[in-house]
């Protein structure tokens, strides 16, 4: 499996307009509630709930939120893009920018943690992460993802 095959189009936000940790995130599960099924207002409480343990702002500009669900059939990932940057209470504190939400269901524990590496190793790359920062569109997102995913 490959990051493609979990990220729906539609639901890769490119400038995000709010600018704190709860705006983001509805912002994030909007499109996921349509692709899920599931009320927005559920993901957004799994997902602050998530927060609650720490936050999943984990430095150098990047935020993985991340949560599991009952009710959820697939894996399901969205991506977000704030040129702004949130106070995401990140781990270095400083200002967050890339958002990857990763929604899975609860039993798809190797999965999640498999998806949660495989988002880290690709964003460990500066060249990449700063041709991300200068997305314009979804199909941008979309062929950078191709040149460094790999399976999973």
């Amino acid at each position: 499996m490959k990051i493609l095959d979990v990220l729906h189009k539609d639901a890769i936000l490119i400038g995000l307009k709010s600018s704190d940790k709860e705006g983001v995130l509805r912002e994030l599960v909007t499109p996921v509630a349509g692709i899920s099924g599931i009320e927005r207002e559920k993901l957004f409480q799994v997902l602050m709930e998530r927060e609650l343990l720490g936050s999943t702002g984990i430095g150098a500009g990047i935020g993985i939120p991340h949560g599991k669900l009952k009710a959820l059939e697939s894996l399901i990932l969205a991506f977000g893009l704030s040129r702004n940057g949130v106070d995401f209470d990140s781990m270095d504190e400083r200002p967050t920018h890339i958002f990857f939400l990763l929604l899975t269901p609860e039993n798809s524990t190797g999965t999640h943690l498999k998806i949660l590496a495989q988002i880290s190793k690709i964003l460990k790359n500066d060249y990449f992460k700063n041709q991300l920062m200068n997305a314009e569109s979804s199909e941008d997102v979309i062929f950078l993802l191709q040149e460094v995913d790999d399976d999973f």
